[in-house]
């Protein structure tokens, strides 16, 4: 794959929509001085509109307040924020979702007598937001290892039951938890006010399971922005000594936004309107799998955020992506990572620049030619999950020299 092929300007990670944030503005910044016009317009605007806030703005009467008060909990107030009414609701209609996922098809469980042990449950993250777990564990309760699922952007745990599976099959115990803002887990759905909330979560997640399994080789798996956030939380010394190794999927490294400028403007409007969504975003998404059936499975799914990407999160998405561009030659952690050469979410060739210059001593790459971005959903999945599994045992032979 040529490095200067077109990729699509700012995604929404495994999401695989577009976000056309300032979409025009490439057209209409010319110059340094328009730059530098723009510039200004935007910063008289943002403090006018934080003076603006702080005054209470022209809705300040009591019937004004009333009226407010009297709407519905699940209606947006002024600037796309969410009531905590709202949000709690949200959260709870989408925990009761995340349950009756099928996380064992009853048929499969019944041929096989039962050779699955399967569990849901929260764990209570470092912020007291409680975070919906799943596990697979094989039956007979030998496990060669534990491996560690972080999803990607905007879906969930309980899409990688196939993989569970897969992975059950070769005796590795499988856990899996939903980010803030996303499945079952608090927050509201699609909004993730700091990928290092994601990082530590991990972290505290994978101490409570080593707890739990104390000897038992561990894995950290992310696809994805969940690639970006397990690459981020093993470049901490006390994470990476608690794992064999770490797998990356599509891992989100060289996000890029439509223009210069958004990369300017995107830390102000996170922190004046975080929550607010950009409408103009492409609500079908690009190809992310090979599968139509896969596609169709995953963009009907309500467990799976389909609206506009919100401002804070793609902020988020470029900040931890300029964070691991600039440090992938401290990388010491065993790694494998794969992607498909033919993904239009996230980048391939920054994939291969991960493998040429991290400093891992063991460290492997797989290119799928003519691959999409969901690797684990395209028809290959299952040969793409055994070299995942093919991997993870020799780094256990490795380790048990």
């Amino acid at each position: 794959m040529e490095r200067g092929a077109q990729m699509e300007e700012l995604t929404s990670g495994a999401s695989g929509r577009i976000i056309p944030v300032f979409r025009n503005i490439r057209r209409s910044v010319s110059s340094p001085a328009s730059l530098l016009r723009v510039l200004l317009f935007l910063h008289s605007f943002v403090l006018w509109f934080l003076l603006f806030l702080r005054r209470g703005g022209p809705f300040t009467s009591k019937t004004a307040s009333a009226a407010a008060s009297a709407a519905s909990p699940r209606r947006r107030t002024c600037g796309g924020r969410w009531s905590r009414a709202a949000e709690e609701e949200d959260v709870r209609r989408r925990r009761e979702l995340a349950e009756e996922v099928v996380m064992v098809p009853p048929v499969e469980e019944a041929d096989e007598g039962g050779a699955c042990r399967w569990e849901t449950f929260v764990f209570m993250g470092p912020r007291r937001s409680a975070l919906f777990c799943r596990s697979w564990l094989p039956a007979s309760g030998d496990l060669r290892a534990i491996v560690v699922i972080i999803h990607g952007l905007n879906e969930h745990s309980g899409r990688y039951s196939h993989f569970a599976k897969q992975l059950m099959a070769c005796n590795f115990g499988v856990y899996a938890m939903d980010w803030i803002g996303h499945g079952g887990s608090d927050g509201l759905h699609g909004y993730v006010p700091s990928l290092d909330y994601v990082v530590e979560d991990t972290g505290k997640f994978l101490e409570k399971i080593k707890s739990e399994y104390p000897g038992v080789p561990c894995f950290l798996f992310g696809h994805s922005t969940g690639g970006a956030v397990v690459l981020k939380a093993a470049s901490y010394p006390y994470i990476e000594a608690m794992v064999e190794g770490i797998i990356l999927t599509s891992p989100a490294l060289r996000v890029k936004p439509a223009h210069p400028i958004v990369g300017v403007v995107a830390p102000i409007v996170s922190l004046v309107l975080p929550k607010l969504q950009f409408k103009g975003a492409n609500k079908r998404g690009i190809p992310v799998s090979r599968d139509p059936a896969a596609l169709l499975a995953k963009y009907s799914d309500p467990l799976v955020y389909t609206g506009p990407i919100r401002v804070r999160t793609g902020h988020e998405i470029l900040r931890i992506s300029s964070y691991l561009m600039q440090n992938m030659k401290h990388v010491t952690v065993p790694f494998l990572v794969l992607h498909g050469t033919a993904d239009r979410v996230t980048d391939p060739m920054a994939t291969q620049d991960l493998y040429n210059v991290a400093a891992s001593r063991q460290k492997d790459i797989k290119l799928y030619e003519g691959f999409l971005h969901d690797l684990l959903f395209e028809p290959e999945r299952n040969e793409v999950g055994a070299d995942i599994i093919g991997w993870m045992l020799r780094r256990l032979e490795q380790q048990s020299l």
